[in-house]
């Protein structure tokens, strides 16, 4: 993994000021999870006056944070949240939204932004009315996506959109709003998270959730491809949170996988996931040594990049099988699975390249695709089951793929985003431990990507 150099120069004083002359990227150091540091740093702005607002107060002194109602001249936030769930129609949103525009300017660097709204698709009645309220809802994703692109100092800007009459305390709203608050959420920006209806073997909405330390304590997770980059970074993180960790990889890797697992208490598995008895030797394996299996995180994947005019059989196929079919075959074995908890959680890496393409990458961005199309239709699968499954879609990410491509691409690739940089393993593995966690099943069905806001792509 190579270094950002940049980055590091950029943040000395006499640097800055020679970059802000000139007119270059000035690229923030990110606010990232510390272990005992605070959720935030500095007071909570929450605004709005319904109550959604009330609740997501509420709950924020709940939880200890310093939470404020309105701003006050020269007063610095840590955070801004911004409850937009009783807006009706599209004059509705000109006052929250200019007065939100009125308190960034006490937004500290590192802040956060998070707006929670309603669905478009879950409008009240048809007619004039109804379409004025989904277009209104609607325009809450053009005006947050807006906002996360001006703000600077690695402030982030991302929503939360409720289904139905999904309260704004719901526990999966509340899940969500801890996450885009923290330092875990560094690398997320400009993105939204659908909370549903709990499934029929999910958390009831009435139940109170706060955050806690080591929130996937007595669960059982699989992470794939666990031997570097951003398999060994999840599996650090779900050990972190108080998960039984199986690490799997390919024989060629074992030196590399004996070492994570050894560094982070985990079990080694040597298994090439394409084989026909894949999915059932990790579940037997889960069984026998731990009797369950809890999450399951498709992680492993390839590369073998041509142009479509040269590209060859070997590598599409060698691609799409790791990538994609490998996860498809996997996940019927949890589908049909006793081992697989009646809770359980699958949750699969696909790209950026998957939503916006990629030139070179025919093959690797159609499998990332049909991930999400595979994770998409496998939600409706399990919709009501209290089982679910999400993806999470990293963009530019240091890792040793991207250390390989020339320092000129690789420069430009690093600025192409909101955040000016790019992410971390760490930042994908934040927001993995974000969609295993939790009793809930009111996620479901996301696809979340972790790159900074990337200028390219949905």
């Amino acid at each position: 993994m190579s270094a950002d150099y940049y980055l590091s120069l950029v943040n000395t004083p006499f640097a800055n000021r020679i970059a802000k002359q000139i007119g270059l990227p000035r690229p923030a150091e990110l606010r990232r999870y510390q272990a005992g540091g605070p959720l935030v740093p500095g007071p909570i702005l929450v605004m709005g006056e319904g109550s959604g607002a009330d609740l997501l107060a509420a709950a924020l002194l709940r939880w200890g944070q310093d939470v404020r109602r309105h701003p006050a001249t020269g007063q610095s936030h840590g955070a801004v949240v911004v409850a937009l769930d009783t807006i009706e129609t599209p004059a509705d949103l000109a006052e929250p939204l200019l007065e939100l525009g009125a308190a960034l300017r006490g937004l500290a660097p590192g802040g956060r932004v998070v707006t929670i709204s309603r669905s478009p698709a879950g409008v009240s009645g048809a007619g004039v009315s109804g379409i004025a309220q989904a277009s209104a809802r609607h325009a809450v994703f053009g005006a947050v996506r807006s906002l996360a692109r001006e703000l600077r100092g690695g402030a982030t800007a991302n929503g939360i959109v409720l289904h139905g009459d999904v309260p704004a305390d719901a526990p999966g709203a509340l899940r969500t709003l801890e996450f885009f608050l923290s330092g875990k959420s560094a690398y997320v920006d400009g993105q939204f998270v659908d909370v549903q209806a709990p499934g029929a073997l999910g958390a009831s909405l009435e139940c109170i959730w706060t955050p806690a330390e080591h929130s996937l304590a007595g669960k059982v997770a699989v992470v794939t491809g666990a031997a570097r980059g951003i398999g060994a970074a999840t599996v650090n993180v779900l050990r972190r949170e108080g998960a039984t960790v199986i690490a799997v990889d390919v024989p060629a890797a074992s030196g590399l996988l004996a070492e994570v697992a050894n560094r982070k208490g985990a079990t080694a598995l040597q298994l090439d996931i394409t084989a026909e008895d894949a999915g059932a030797r990790i579940t037997s394996l889960a069984a026998k040594r731990f009797g369950a299996l809890d999450i399951f995180v498709h992680n492993a994947g390839i590369t073998r990049d041509k142009l479509f005019v040269n590209m060859t059989a070997d590598r599409w196929r060698s691609v799409m099988a790791v990538n994609l079919e490998a996860q498809l075959a996997i996940n019927q074995v949890l589908v049909e699975s006793e081992t697989f908890a009646q809770d359980g959680r699958i949750i699969c890496v696909a790209s950026t390249s998957g939503i916006a393409g990629n030139k070179g990458q025919g093959n690797y961005a159609a499998s990332k695709a049909g991930v999400i199309g595979m994770v998409e239709s496998t939600a409706r699968q399990l919709a009501g089951s209290g089982r679910t499954i999400n993806a999470v879609a990293p963009g530019f990410i240091e890792t040793e793929m991207t250390a390989n491509i020339p320092l000129l691409t690789r420069e430009v690739a690093r600025r192409l985003s909101s955040l000016q940089q790019g992410g971390l393993p760490g930042d994908v593995a934040e927001t993995i431990g974000f969609l295993a966690a939790g009793n809930d099943a009111e996620i479901n069905g996301q696809v979340v990507r972790v790159c900074g806001q990337h200028l390219v792509g949905a």
